[in-house]
């Protein structure tokens, strides 16, 4: 069975979604941190561990808090939770489907290797692609 999406447990530098804070830093996760810690070697099965997300899910999707936009607050949702909805409320809060875990990853994995886009500008790239074309 599919564990809440609250987090039971930290990692240092993966922010919890819970309310989505770092203990370490006390900021927001945003999309560039995600995919810094990513491009660091983070490895998927760690970050769900972290956020209390269980890694068998069908899908965790990957959410942008309204007002949507390239700074929001992200949250990680199971599919299974969301069901498949573009606009969707957890806690009082309501958010804004960017994209899945998978197509992330794969994004991820194909840059792996490469300096470039720097974060930032894959950052914009993905924000500007869950905006236009997702």
């Amino acid at each position: 069975m599919l564990q809440n999406s609250q987090n039971i447990g930290f990692v240092p530098g993966i922010p919890k979604s819970a309310d989505s804070r770092s203990e370490a830093t006390g900021e927001f996760m945003k999309l560039i941190d995600l995919i810094t810690f990513f491009r660091q070697g983070g490895t998927f099965e760690g970050f769900c561990r972290a956020q209390g997300l269980d890694e068998d899910s069908e899908v965790i999707e990957i959410y942008a808090q309204e007002p949507v936009g390239l700074e929001s607050e992200l949250g990680f949702f199971p599919i299974e939770e969301t069901e498949g909805q573009v606009e969707f409320q957890s806690k009082g809060l309501r958010y804004h489907n960017l994209f899945d875990f998978f197509y992330f990853l794969d994004v991820i994995e194909g840059i792996r290797d490469c300096d470039e886009p720097i974060d930032s500008e894959l950052a914009q790239r993905l924000f500007t692609y869950a905006m236009t074309d997702a």
